[in-house]
């Protein structure tokens, strides 16, 4: 598991005392302390999988969508990276909601980012109502749950009810992405790698030029996450990336690429 209950990328500011009360929300800083992120306590936090989703966008300009957005990390991971991007970051989680909305403004970022209420899955006619645009965005990332219900294994870091989702939701996911992207845009997702395969089959019957990067805990592991990258209207082949370590051969540091990436230093380059 890349994502923990504790940032693996962050630095937390809330330093708990044994007489106050135990904390609904912490407040952590992302690339190197350009960020700072209010974020439940529980259930789903950000980390290392987030930062790695909003390092990946190559979009240089443009409009962003964060599709299932949480508290708002990727997306405004991607925007530190990408100066040239704005961004609306879709959430319909009404106790993360009021977090998301915080972040943007805590972060100064009020000109670039806005907040759409919508669940990702809803049909184009209610996702149009809600102001959510075809064929408009220039790159489009998201962070879906990682199993389908049936499947009975607990994988994802998310709230209880985030942590699956129902068979066929990920192809859901991939239709409103697919529909929101712009021609010639980007979709990125990242996922876990033994549930790669639903979704590359919703990937590969809607886009071309798919890229697939795994990443392993250490060199000669297996990989445990996936970037995978499409473009919309693409016909160019598949590319399968290099496995990439993110610790070196002892102890917990990361590599000198992931470390500039979790700095603030660099974004992903893939």
């Amino acid at each position: 598991m890349l994502e923990t209950n504790r940032p693996l990328d962050a630095m937390s500011l809330d330093h708990p005392h044994a007489i106050v009360k135990h904390q609904t929300a912490t407040r952590d800083a992302f690339l190197g302390g350009r960020l700072v992120m209010e974020q439940p306590s529980h259930g789903f936090r950000a980390g290392l999988d987030s930062v790695l989703l909003g390092a990946a966008v190559k979009a240089e300009a443009g409009e962003l969508l964060d599709l299932g957005a949480g508290a708002g990390t990727a997306g405004l991971v991607a925007l530190a990276f990408r100066p040239g991007l704005v961004a609306t970051l879709v959430e319909n989680d009404a106790a993360v909601l009021p977090l998301l909305a915080g972040n943007i403004a805590a972060n100064g970022l009020d000109g670039r980012a806005s907040v759409l209420d919508l669940d990702v899955t809803a049909s184009g006619a209610v996702r149009a109502a809600a102001g959510l645009r075809t064929d408009c965005y220039a790159s489009v990332i998201a962070n879906p749950p990682f199993f389908a219900a049936e499947s009975g294994t607990l994988a994802s870091t998310r709230g209880a009810a985030a942590r699956h989702m129902a068979g066929g939701a990920i192809d859901r996911w991939v239709r409103t992405a697919a529909a929101s992207a712009a021609p010639g845009g980007e979709v990125i997702f990242i996922h876990a790698a033994p549930a790669l395969a639903p979704l590359l089959a919703a990937f590969d019957a809607r886009f071309g030029a798919i890229a697939i990067l795994p990443f392993a805990p250490r060199a000669g592991d297996a990989a445990s996450r996936v970037l995978v990258r499409a473009i919309k209207g693409s016909r160019a082949p598949l590319t399968l990336h290099a496995t990439r370590a993110l610790h070196g051969e002892g102890g917990r540091a990361f590599v000198p690429e992931i470390e500039a990436v979790l700095r603030g230093v660099a974004p992903l380059v893939w």
